[in-house]
């Protein structure tokens, strides 16, 4: 479990995240929801150690993340920031061995590249692995980092934003393989998500955020709420049920 613990974070005089706690169940999906600036990304960086918070605690397993090496947390949490760039001219196959980093040091065994290939293979790009990231549209590209995250094989994967760039079909199967690495990998996953559809149909549990404080968090169910949606975002959102899941209708 991920237990956050009164954690804030400020710059300046401004509270980005005020006052957070918040408990993540191992086995599911959650969705952190809510407008730009909410507080989001901020936590979950804070939540995996990018950036320092300023008060508060925030418990991997019972263990607070200070406590942690740098090494036995990178095999447990693993996390997709929103803007993923490097200057090294690298394939595919070569980005999704560094998710191997932590457990063979540069060094790669047969086991490790196993883990990367069936990352590749998860994410439909082995026909295209050994293209370089500079030949690759910003979906293919958004893939291949996921597959490097996956290819790191953690308890817990945090994905900020995991749909940018990508189209209908492929942001799909990005959440089906997120949905297939709970239910079959029982994998803990937590994902920034603005489409709030996508967060409907296949989330376990989702946490709305406003100004840098949690305003509503439940069950899927109990968020995809007209109510609770207007209090998150401000908009009238009707909502509708098809094919037993709550469809938000925001575009009228």
């Amino acid at each position: 479990m991920i237990e956050v613990k009164n954690v804030s974070k400020t710059y300046g005089a401004k509270y980005v995240v005020e006052d957070v706690s918040v408990s993540i169940q191992k086995g599911k999906i959650t969705s952190f929801i809510g407008a730009n600036g909410a507080g989001k990304s901020t936590l979950i960086s804070m939540i995996t150690r990018l950036i320092s918070k300023d008060t508060g605690q925030v418990l991997i397993d019972g263990k607070e993340i200070g406590q942690w090496k740098s090494n036995d947390l990178a095999k447990k949490i693993s996390i997709l920031k929103q803007s993923n760039h490097t200057s090294l001219r690298l394939t595919i196959r070569e980005l999704v061995s560094f998710g191997r980093f932590p457990y063979s040091q540069g060094r790669l065994t047969p086991e490790d590249w196993t883990f990367v290939d069936e990352a590749i293979a998860y994410m439909e790009l082995t026909d295209i692995q050994d293209k370089y990231l500079d030949q690759l549209s910003g979906g293919q590209k958004q893939r291949a980092y996921i597959a490097m995250v996956i290819a790191q094989n953690t308890d817990y994967v945090l994905l900020d934003e995991p749909l940018n760039n990508l189209d209908m079909k492929h942001s799909v199967q990005i959440m089906k393989i997120l949905r297939r690495l709970v239910d079959e990998l029982g994998k803990t996953v937590v994902i920034v998500i603005h489409d709030i559809n996508f967060a409907s149909c296949y989330s376990d549990y989702i946490v709305a955020l406003k100004d840098g404080k949690i305003v509503r968090e439940g069950a899927t169910a109990e968020i995809i709420d007209h109510h609770v949606l207007q209090e998150v975002y401000g908009m009238d959102i009707r909502i509708e049920e098809i094919n037993n899941h709550k469809i938000c209708v925001y575009f009228a």
